[in-house]
C-alpha cells in the first residue's frame, strides 16, 4: 500500500525521522542530506541535488515515492514552502558565512580568526532562535530529580561531556564522567540504575561506544538527555530529551562553541533551580523568547 504523502515540511521531517532506520542505505543517505539542506532540496534541480548528495538521480525519485509522492517535483513543494517561511538551515548558513569571508594566505591568522568568529556568531544566533525552551526546562527537571548523573562523550564530544561533568560536580550534583579510562567504560556504565539520568553527547561520525551506553540506559528505563548534531541517529531516537545543535565549521574544522554554550546554560539553570531561583528566571526567559519571535514574525 502506497503511503499518503506528507502534506508539509514538518510532517515530512517527522516521517523521515520515524522511518529512517527502516530505509535502505542509499535512501538514508538522501534523508540525511535533505534533513541538513532544505534550501538545496527546494531550489536545485534533480541533477544538482543528486550530485551534491552523492547519489544517482533515480535514487531521488525512489526516495520521493517511498514517502508516497508521485515524483521528486511533488516532494520538493514542502521544502519550497518551508524555505519561503524560514532562512536556510544551520549548515547552509555556516557555509554562506565561510564563502562570504573566505580567507586567502594573505589574510594570515587574523583573517582566519575573523572567519571563525563570524561562523560561531551564526551558530550562536541559530542556537538562540532554535532551542526549545520546554525541552531545556524538561532536561533541568530530570537532572534535578536524578539520584546520580552519568555523562558520556567520546572524541570531539569529550570536551563537552567533561565540561558538563565538571560543572555538575561544582553545583554539588553526584555526577560521573564515563570516559573509559583503563578499558572500564561498560563496567562503570553498568552501575547506572533507575532514578539516574544519562547525558550523552555525540557528533558525526557518531561514537559506537556512546550508542551502546545509551542503549543500556534505554533498556534500564533511565532518562537520556542527548546533545547531537542530528535527530537522525540512534542515540537521538532513544533520547528522552534531544538537543539538535549545529556548531560552526570552517575549512572542515568544527567548533564546539554552540554546544558549550548549551552545556553552560543547562548547568547554570540547574544550579539556579537548586538555589530556588530557576522558576521565575525561566518564565522571564520564556517571555523574552516569545516576544523576540513575535517581533521577528
Amino acid at each position: 500500500m502506497t503511503p499518503h504523502p506528507p502534506p508539509d515540511y514538518e510532517s515530512l521531517r517527522a516521517q523521515m525521522s520515524e522511518r529512517y532506520n527502516s530505509l535502505s542505505k542509499r535512501l538514508r543517505q538522501i534523508a540525511k542530506f535533505a534533513w541538513d539542506n532544505p534550501t538545496i532540496m527546494a531550489m536545485e534541480t534533480t541533477a544538482v541535488i543528486a550530485e551534491r548528495a552523492g547519489v544517482q538521480p533515480s535514487a531521488l525519485i525512489r526516495f520521493a515515492k517511498a514517502f508516497g509522492y508521485s515524483g521528486f517535483t511533488e516532494m520538493q513543494r514542502p521544502f519550497q514552502a518551508h524555505v519561503t517561511e524560514r532562512s536556510a538551515s544551520y549548515k547552509e548558513r555556516f557555509r554562506d558565512v565561510a564563502s562570504a569571508g573566505a580567507t586567502t594566505p594573505d589574510d594570515g591568522p587574523l583573517g582566519l580568526l575573523e572567519q571563525f568568529c563570524e561562523a560561531n556568531r551564526a551558530a550562536l544566533e541559530f542556537l538562540q532562535e532554535g532551542i526549545d525552551g520546554q525541552s531545556l526546562e524538561q532536561a533541568v527537571r530530570l537532572l534535578q530529580q536524578a539520584h546520580h548523573i552519568y555523562v558520556m562523550g567520546q572524541r570531539r564530544s569529550f570536551p563537552v561531556a567533561s565540561y558538563i561533568s565538571y560543572n555538575l560536580n561544582h553545583v554539588e550534583c553526584r555526577a560521573q564522567l564515563l570516559h573509559g579510562m583503563g578499558g572500564m567504560l561498560f563496567e562503570h556504565a553498568q552501575t547506572m540504575s533507575p532514578g539516574d539520568v544519562l547525558i550523552a553527547t555525540s557528533f558525526s561520525p557518531y561514537s559506537e561506544e556512546t550508542a551502546q551506553v545509551v542503549e543500556l540506559a534505554r533498556q534500564r528505563k533511565i532518562p537520556v538527555i542527548v546533545i547531537s548534531d542530528s535527530s537522525l541517529n540512534s542515540i537521538a531516537k532513544a533520547a528522552t530529551v534531544c538537543f539538535d545543535v549545529h556548531d560552526a565549521e570552517v575549512y572542515s574544522f568544527r567548533s564546539l562553541t554552540a554546544s558549550m554554550c548549551l552545556a553552560q546554560a543547562l548547568c547554570t539553570a540547574l544550579a539556579m533551580d537548586r538555589n530556588g531561583e530557576g522558576s521565575g528566571a525561566s518564565r522571564k526567559s520564556t517571555r523574552k523568547r516569545s516576544t523576540a519571535k513575535e517581533k521577528r514574525a
